[in-house]
């Protein structure tokens, strides 16, 4: 008989840890949560200060039934969930379920699951931490206040399968907003003047900066002819020449929210498939002679520390693997986000001596991929700076100055290892070296190039952009935003289009009435206060009731309004125009999840459905009488044509756009490249930067 039971949340990770505990230890696993709300109730007590009514999780009765029986033969009970608010509720549910006493020394907790972590966790139990259970408590009392008493409502008044929470109605909020900024864009034009120089033999780049000293925009065609009136002949002399030394510190280590962001930059993960990944390298991987190891810690942080013996490793292999010159010169003081919970370390390897290339033989491609980008992040981030020597030379002649900078890495440090990715998927750049300069030298001007350019709109949201812009207005926490992206998409609210998020009729429609009578659920301020007190009923500076009670009185006012006031927004089947090709009636759009559909109105006796002909709200350049649509071929690849075909045969692999060519009026298109897509004039030169 095992002296103590051990109970984790996925069988991968009991395997990993009772493997290290030896005969004495029976581990066990509870499959994630075993007690939940109920689903076909509200499950609140609201006379009982919101008392929470929980149930025992559909399927897992035979779980906890095994469990019983194990701890019943047990001399101890140990709850090792994982380190978060939602491991904590997970322990506290189970030392219920099994009549273990919170108070005791039951709750064990480890960052990673390696021999050394999990043996020293067990020297260092402790009670349950009921500020974490609270806090975890609060929050799905508040999402099951606002979910289940709005849903239905947009059930009744607008259709079935929808719904609301705080998270997903301000992450779609932001999406429609940023639709809105890019319709009502106005391009602006923009001139440069760029120019190619000889010193001797050498060429070099140089751009117009200004007249006489002083920074001049250039915004149309006669201020470009204005400046090149007053350049006389072909030489320029050096007016000044500065040199400078830039020291460029390494990016911090993960934490969930840049771990997503950069997985989507640089290897295309989706969020989901990131924290999937990152689940599986934290759990165990068998390595071989090592057997099974964790070999990332905890992927659920918003903090950015380093435990001291993984930055005394780390050093150790930095120097010995590139030289005393790449340790950092002394410890970087970690930035802390406002908002960042500081329980646990940020995402690193649980040895930087287990170097990604060892592991090949071990890991599927796309977790090989994950962990050399986590373990390259968290090596780099221990390493010295980067030192560019730096150069700027201004170019005179008469009263026109054009300044060339150069570059080139003096000593390239963590660059060495690792450089952080853009959202502008803009390359590193190269060494830019100028020639030998000096004050008084002369240069001679070989071509001057005048560009004309437009503004661009916003972009829209990417999953990495919209992840970054919800963490930085404090909406929602690191472990909810992959789910909320999935939720979004589910609901139909917003679909991916080239990687970016768009808004559906239907997430506009659910928004506008959103914002008509629940407009704090909305509003970015309301909703980042509400994380913030959240938190600090996890530091136990506030008691959890309170802020619930606070919410709900304001809530249960706007409820009543809305269910008095709020019409049924009914979305009319429109006549499609065609004739069922099954019962000869006539067909119609209908919405559904994923936006409208074509569909029988003789539904439910005929169920006859196809797929909707996609306008996308561009009038045919060719024919300019028929309008644009989105049509498939044969291998499920989209390009668009005219409607009126075979009429007009205009046909375009490439996107058409509503907005037209700002230099000629011409169409423009968006031309999918290999890292994300670029505007351009099928008519014109016309080009916007690419976008990731």
């Amino acid at each position: 008989m095992s002296e103590f039971l051990v109970i984790v949340e996925s069988p991968a990770k009991a395997k990993t840890i009772e493997k290290y505990l030896g005969k004495k230890y029976k581990v066990k696993a509870s499959m994630g949560h075993i007690r939940d709300l109920p689903k076909s109730q509200m499950g609140i007590d609201y006379e009982k200060q919101f008392e929470p009514k929980y149930i025992t999780i559909r399927g897992k009765g035979p779980i906890l039934k095994d469990l019983k029986t194990a701890a019943k033969k047990a001399k101890k009970v140990y709850l090792a969930a994982d380190p978060d608010r939602e491991g904590e509720a997970i322990a506290w549910h189970l030392a219920n379920s099994l009549n273990v006493d919170v108070h005791s020394d039951c709750r064990v907790v480890f960052n990673e699951i390696t021999k050394d972590a999990i043996k020293e966790s067990f020297k260092h139990p402790r009670p349950i931490n009921m500020d974490l259970v609270d806090a975890q408590q609060a929050r799905r009392v508040l999402d099951r206040l606002v979910g289940y008493n709005i849903s239905p409502l947009l059930w009744k008044k607008v259709k079935k399968g929808l719904s609301a929470g705080r998270v997903q109605s301000v992450a779609v909020r932001l999406i429609i907003d940023r639709e809105k900024e890019i319709k009502a864009f106005i391009p602006e034009e923009y001139w440069t003047i760029d120019g190619e120089f000889l010193k001797g033999n050498e060429s070099f780049e140089a751009s117009f900066y200004g007249i006489d000293q002083k920074k001049v925009e250039l915004s149309s065609e006669q201020d470009v002819k204005n400046v090149l009136k007053q350049i006389n002949e072909d030489r320029f002399t050096v007016q000044s020449v500065t040199k400078k030394e830039r020291r460029r510190n390494p990016a911090a280590p993960f934490t969930t929210s840049s771990l997503q962001q950069e997985a989507a930059r640089k290897l295309n993960f989706r969020a989901r498939k990131t924290m999937m990944l990152a689940q599986q390298l934290y759990e165990g991987i068998d390595i071989g002679s090592e057997g099974t190891i964790g070999l990332i810690t905890y992927m659920r942080t918003d903090s950015t520390r380093i435990s001291d013996i993984a930055k005394a490793e780390a050093a150790e292999y930095i120097e010995r693997s590139y030289g005393k010159a790449f340790l950092q010169e002394e410890q970087r003081k970690e930035k802390k986000n406002s908002t960042a919970q500081d329980a646990h370390e940020a995402i690193r390897p649980t040895s930087t001596l287990r170097e990604p290339n060892s592991l090949k033989e071990f890991l599927s491609r796309d977790q090989l991929r994950l962990y050399k980008l986590i373990w390259e992040r968290f090596v780099a981030s221990q390493m010295s700076a980067a030192v560019m020597d730096t150069m700027s030379v201004d170019l005179k002649n008469g009263p026109v100055i054009f300044r060339a900078t150069g570059s080139k890495i003096k000593f390239s440090g963590f660059m060495k290892v690792y450089v952080e990715g853009t959202d502008d998927n803009a390359e590193e750049k190269k060494d830019r070296l100028l020639p030998d300069l000096r004050e008084g030298d002369e240069v001679f001007k070989k071509d001057i190039d005048p560009k004309q350019h437009f503004t661009q709109p916003p972009p829209r949201y990417t999953e990495a952009r919209l992840v970054k812009t919800l963490e930085e207005l404090g909406i929602g926490r690191p472990s909810t935003f992959a789910p909320t992206l999935d939720t979004i998409q589910k609901r139909g609210y917003v679909a991916l289009e080239n990687k970016r998020f768009i808004p559906t009729e239907l997430g506009e429609i659910v928004t506008e009435l959103m914002f008509e009578f629940f407009p704090e659920i909305l509003n970015v301020e309301f909703t980042a206060k509400m994380e913030q007190d959240l938190d600090n009923i996890e530091e136990g500076q506030i008691n959890w009731v309170k802020i619930i009670d606070d919410f709900y009185q304001g809530f249960e006012k706007k409820l009543k309004i809305a269910e008095k006031e709020m019409e049924q927004v009914e979305i009319k089947d429109e006549p499609a125009g065609e004739d069922c090709e099954q019962c000869g009636n006539p067909m119609v759009f209908k919405m559904g999840r994923y936006g409208k559909f074509m569909a029988c109105s003789n539904f439910p006796d005929c169920r006859n459905t196809k797929a909707i002909v996609k306008e996308i709200g561009v009038k045919c350049p060719k024919c300019n009488e028929g309008n644009i649509i989105e049509r498939k071929s044969k291998k499920k690849r989209i390009f668009y044509g005219c409607d009126r075909f075979p009429e007009c045969e205009f046909l375009s692999w490439d996107k058409p756009l509503p907005r037209k060519c700002p230099k000629c009026e011409g169409l423009l298109v968006e031309k999918k490249l290999k890292k994300g897509v670029q505007v351009q004039c099928v008519e014109c030169d016309y080009k916007e930067e690419p976008q990731s």
